[in-house]
């Protein structure tokens, strides 16, 4: 039953793409060869007549998402985020995607709420209003607290939409696998990982207790950015379905009138931006990985108030290593550093020529430092970097993807803010301060001494798992007449190993 159904989900798909004249533009942008322009036409043109209208008013590709419902949008922000897929003009434009659509009943949203907690809406919300913002998986309503007066912001799922999204979801898993096997030049770009990501990405955002989880863990690691905020979660009041936040006054960073009019100093907040994003992904390797102007709101004391943490990117400790120097070298204008980071990390395959990978990365770099401050652009270099690393073979990551995404992002929010922002002048300071406490010979003190902290928690057990591994494989022997206790031979394994980080730091000194 499910395969019909899939093909009669895409059937309706590329029908409303036809009829929305969107086929043809994502076609083009994909540079889609003949094999997959027939299947999308087949698919498509013979059931126009099905597809739906949509907004005629939007542009084709918006229209035909909107028109296909919430998973599509959300499928639409998520390629947003792989211009490596898409390519980069349709990234842009799928980036500017209004995901905004009809607000479902407020009477439906009382009743979810009050599933939710067993209680009735008015003793938990002295004042509850209509929707102020509906989105493809929630709205948002503007209330106050019954037991304290605070005044909150609560987000409610849409009704039945975990449903919606696992039929849709299933749906583009059959057709990534269909297109892997329709092109099989389109598996380095792995469709079917890009489907698992979307859906990782949404299933958490299905489930409003993980968001309000990435809220407060997102605002204890920023505490100590200064002209930053995160609105507070309120646990009682928050589960599943229904998440609610401190309210956050502001003025929307797409707003650059009422900025301006409010006395808020609009080049400054676009640097802060840029570095505080620099800032989260390489202290922290934790994001906000949709950090557009509708996500983001300067306060009346001038903070800025990051919103919505439904999409949230996570680095571990080397890649990030790994991108600062990467960073740093095209800072610096180190190429050949920049290609050998690329081989150690294993991004690009290593029979490929070192040297060759870092005349090509110049040429990639150089073009864009001989432009003036407002043309410097990281979308162009990402642009190009993506370009290259696919003729030296480069696999997609995608934690990397959305992490260079997000950046292209925060670098238009900085613009706007500030038309004559000199992006790598801005971010030099961030990865330079990175790269010292993290690359430097602190950095390997540190390192050592985490492996010595190891050895100090599981040394005295060493000897009894070695034994205990080897008498997996052998009979058990004679129990013996006497034995030593364990914890000797493991504490003299920890002091050779201060030791020998007490002779290397000397080196040092």
């Amino acid at each position: 039953m499910r395969g019909p159904h899939n093909i009669w989900r895409l059937i309706r798909t590329g029908a409303t793409f036809e009829r929305t004249g969107a086929m043809r533009e994502v076609l083009v942008a994909l540079n889609a060869p003949p094999r997959l322009r027939l299947a999308a036409h087949v698919l498509g043109w013979p059931f126009r007549w099905l597809g739906l209208r949509g907004d005629p008013l939007l542009p084709p590709v918006t229209r035909a998402l909107t028109a296909l419902g919430p998973a599509y949008i959300k499928f639409g922000q998520i390629l947003s985020t792989r211009p490596d897929v898409v390519g980069h003009e349709m990234a842009l434009q799928l980036q500017v995607l209004q995901d905004k659509l009809a607000p479902f009943p407020t009477a439906t949203a009382r009743a979810m709420i009050e599933e939710e907690f067993g209680r009735p809406v008015d003793t938990l919300y002295a004042e509850f209003s209509d929707s102020i913002a509906a989105a493809s998986i929630a709205q948002v309503h503007k209330a106050r607290r019954a037991d304290t007066g605070e005044q909150v912001a609560v987000k409610v799922l849409r009704p039945r939409i975990l449903q919606a999204f696992r039929t849709d979801i299933d749906a583009f898993y059959f057709a990534a696998q269909t297109i892997e096997w329709l092109l099989p030049a389109t598996r380095r770009l792995r469709p079917t990982d890009v489907i698992a990501h979307f859906e990782s990405v949404v299933m958490g955002e299905l489930d409003l207790r993980l968001e309000a989880a990435a809220a407060s863990e997102f605002a204890a690691n920023t505490a100590v950015d200064s002209g930053f905020t995160v609105p507070r979660v309120i646990w009682p009041l928050s589960g599943r379905n229904v998440m609610t936040q401190s309210w956050a006054e502001g003025i929307p960073l797409s707003d650059l009138e009422a900025i301006h009019a409010a006395g808020h100093d609009a080049p400054a907040l676009g640097t802060r931006i840029l570095q505080l994003f620099l800032r989260h992904a390489l202290r922290d390797g934790c994001f906000h990985g949709d950090m557009h102007q509708g996500n983001l709101k300067v306060a009346p004391s001038g903070e800025i108030v990051a919103l919505d943490f439904g999409i949230m990117g996570r680095i571990d400790e080397y890649t990030r290593r790994v991108y600062a120097e990467i960073l740093f070298g095209f800072i610096r204008r180190d190429y050949r550093r920049v290609a050998e980071v690329h081989f150690e990390a294993g991004y690009v395959p290593g029979d490929r020529d070192l040297d060759e990978f870092a005349r090509a990365l110049r040429s990639v770099g150089e073009p864009i430092f001989g432009m003036d401050a407002s043309r410097i652009s990281m979308a162009k270099l990402l642009q190009y970097l993506f370009e290259v690393t696919e003729r030296f073979g480069m696999e997609t990551r995608t934690e990397l993807i959305l992490l260079q995404r997000t950046m292209v992002v925060v670098e238009g929010v900085s613009r706007s803010l500030n038309p004559q922002i000199n992006i790598w002048e801005v971010a030099r300071p961030v990865v330079e301060e990175y790269i010292r406490e993290n690359l430097g010979p602190r950095a390997a003190v540190r390192d050592l001494w985490r492996t010595v902290v190891v050895l100090s928690r599981y040394g005295p057990r060493l000897p009894d798992l070695v034994e205990q591994q080897l008498l997996r494989d052998t009979p058990p022997p004679p129990p013996p007449a006497s034995r030593s206790p364990a914890w000797p031979l493991a504490w003299m394994a920890m002091g050779a190993a201060l030791a020998g980080l007490g002779v290397w730091v000397g080196t040092l000194i």
